[in-house]
């Protein structure tokens, strides 16, 4: 066994619980509002100020990353992105450029785009082909730690569970490539074209993953962690578990939303253990996950433990009143009442997209009102 393979698959304990998210943006052009090309040129001016998190390249240089430090409570996470946004939309508007939230551009051409040239996102192009530009999709990533492995993989299959709700709440892709693609979210077909999607297989505790893994290290199917593009997927590095598959929102808050959310979700999981991790959980994923990106909030829903189909949003909402002592706790009830406030109004980012482009009749006027929303969290009137 390698050096580097003890060091992908050693679990780093963490504070159990503890939060951070990831969030990957659109530069946009001010002139015409389809995607630049200057990321390296804005990473350049960010790197000069000090900057509470980190921000990063992505695949494209179309594309960059913010990461948030670790917090335990909501209102510190929110506090730091709303600091992050204000530089990065700061230092962007010195480029003549705009950022945006949003799980896909509305119309630029995946051709047109260029892999930011670090030797991951090369290697990357070289091995996927025309799939490393399609990627040119953006989503947020919500980090939860954890005190062991074996947490991690209870957590992960029990949290499966929930991946549609995380889908519905977040969606915010419903243009691509110039068309209404009557899905709410389209960037998960762009993640689903990679051998390594899907979901972790059902392994029992840490040492069965890590005799998975070291498994497909030995065949060559995997070189690292990074290279696994599940739904959640664990991050043994940090000690924590890695929840994928939420578009990035139209604005901060909606993201440090969705943060607090999964938290009181995992502690309510990792504390009363209500369920034992169960097979049954995979078995009706991949229906439920196409129905949170076709329909979001108003799809529907196989409880894969009580054997029943039920609305999609009723479901979240059942699940927010479950919680609601876990977030109490976490001082985060005033926010999870108001997601449930939008579950109930079935307000999503999709629609306010919808809505935006039915009153002007354009997409380069929705990419600029979205990116005016990112820039100071606008009301989300739909009207």
């Amino acid at each position: 066994m390698s050096g580097a393979t003890v060091d992908e698959t050693h679990f780093v304990a963490s504070t159990e619980l503890s939060i951070g998210v990831e969030l990957e943006l659109q530069l946009v052009r001010s002139h015409d509002f389809d995607l630049a090309r200057d990321a390296a040129d804005l990473l350049a001016r960010l790197e000069k100020l000090k900057l509470p998190g980190a921000v990063k390249p992505e695949i494209t240089e179309s594309m960059i990353e913010l990461n948030s430090s670790v917090h335990t409570r909501h209102a510190a996470l929110a506090a730091e992105l709303d600091a992050m946004r204000d530089a990065v939309v700061r230092e962007a508007g010195m480029l003549n450029l705009l950022v945006c939230g949003g799980g896909a551009h509305p119309f630029h051409s995946w051709s047109d785009r260029r892999v930011f040239p670090t030797e991951r996102f090369k290697h990357m192009l070289e091995r996927y082909g025309y799939l490393a530009k399609q990627f040119t999709v953006f989503g947020q990533h919500i980090h939860i730690g954890c005190r062991s492995g074996d947490d991690a993989v209870y957590l992960i299959h029990m949290l499966t569970r929930y991946v549609p709700h995380f889908i519905a709440l977040s969606a915010a892709s419903p243009f691509y490539q110039g068309e209404d693609t009557s899905f709410q979210s389209t960037r998960l077909t762009a993640v689903n074209a990679f051998p390594l999607s899907g979901h972790m297989p059902f392994v029992l505790d840490w040492a069965e993953f890590t005799e998975y893994y070291e498994k497909l290290h030995g065949f060559g199917v995997v070189e690292s962690m990074k290279d696994f593009y599940w739904d959640i997927r664990p991050k043994p590095a940090y000690g924590t578990v890695e929840i994928r598959v939420c578009d990035t929102p139209l604005s901060v808050a909606r993201a440090a939303q969705l943060a607090a959310y999964a938290q009181a979700l995992a502690r309510w999981l990792l504390e009363e253990r209500p369920r034992p991790a169960t097979r049954a959980v995979y078995l009706v994923n991949a229906f439920n996950r196409f129905e949170a990106a076709r329909y979001g909030l108003r799809g529907q829903l196989i409880d894969p433990f009580e054997e029943r189909k039920k609305p999609l949003a009723e479901d979240i909402l059942d699940a927010i009143a479950e919680v609601m002592p876990q977030a109490s706790a976490l001082e985060s009830a005033e926010v999870l009442v108001q997601l449930a406030a939008d579950v109930r109004a079935f307000y999503s980012d999709a629609d306010w997209l919808r809505a935006r482009h039915a009153a002007s009749g354009s997409l380069a006027d929705t990419v600029r009102e979205s990116a005016a929303r990112w820039a100071g969290d606008k009301p989300r009137a739909s009207g």
